[in-house]
């Protein structure tokens, strides 16, 4: 019996062990808790009802993430319809647009709120400006740190070049890419985990200069390379993902052989898929360990 106690208090005292860690990508599409009419809002907007706010949360259930880079979320109050903010917790930018990227995740993660990336906020004051960076550090358990950064770019190129751009949205890609390789140079330098995740608004195919710019500062890992968005799909085929994941540092040899994921809406009314959001949740698992 005296050995039994000994080895359970030596239980006890163990650090708590990394764990696998859900990592994902949700554009919501403007879930705010603005009224329909709202002069921030696009008189187009369709006003969710409590039905829609329903199967949001379900999904956000299904997904079942440890973190989620959210896209188009008007602040905490807004994330809190879809994530129980008693199981979940928030990080926004500190700034007031409507459409903010930032991060939910599940309560007990050792969570760091660093400095916004304002920087990627080219207009800043601008009614629609083009949105800050969101910047977390976590650990699960006892394990290794992992710098996250949200993003929601700028839209208008996603395919054009923005080395040599030829178009105003091009030419605000390109410098939000090299914004963005700056941020990936310092944690490579620092030789932390990290990704850059969320809307990029770019279609990253073989050879895309946008990308180039990115791997200027450090390899990176993306899972959705090769692959087409099945939540995009149209009659004719699907289409090439827009939102990623882009892996860096330790991070590469963490990722989970064939675990990426999209969560693809089983609606297919497109008004109710309308209220939904325009974009699915994309997922990575990682093993720390």
């Amino acid at each position: 019996m005296r050995l039994l106690l000994i080895a359970l208090l030596a239980l006890l005292v163990l650090p708590a062990a990394a764990q696998e860690i859900k990592l994902a990508a949700w554009n919501i599409e403007w879930l705010t808790t603005k009224p329909a009419g709202h002069p921030d809002l696009p008189s187009s907007l369709p006003a969710r009802t409590a039905e829609d706010f329903a199967r949001l949360r379900a999904y956000a259930d299904r997904l079942a993430a440890d973190v989620v880079a959210i896209q188009e979320v008007d602040g905490p109050l807004a994330a809190a319809r879809v994530f129980d903010a008693t199981r979940w917790d928030f990080h926004f930018p500190n700034e007031t647009d409507t459409q903010r990227a930032g991060f939910a995740w599940r309560r007990g993660l050792n969570v760091t709120r660093n400095p916004d990336v304002a920087a990627l906020d080219l207009v800043p004051n601008a009614r629609r400006s083009l949105r800050r960076g969101a910047d977390i550090t976590i650990r699960s358990g006892d394990g290794p740190a992992l710098r996250l950064l949200s993003v929601h770019l700028d839209g208008g190129c996603a395919q054009g070049s923005v080395r040599q751009p030829n178009s105003r949205d091009c030419q605000n890609l390109g410098r939000q890419a090299e914004i963005i390789r700056d941020w990936i140079a310092e944690r490579r330098r620092e030789g932390v985990a990290f990704a850059v995740l969320g809307d990029f608004n770019r279609r990253m195919e073989r050879n895309d200069d946008f990308l180039a710019v990115l791997s200027e500062a450090a390899p990176l890992l993306r899972p959705t390379e090769g692959l087409s968005d099945p939540c995009r799909g149209h009659d004719r085929g699907a289409r090439p993902f827009i939102d990623h994941i882009l892996l860096g540092g330790p991070a590469r040899d963490w990722v989970v052989r064939d675990s990426f994921r999209v969560l693809v809406y089983a609606e297919r009314d497109p008004a109710l898929r309308e209220r939904i959001s325009d974009h699915c949740p994309i997922s990575v698992r990682l093993d720390p360990r």
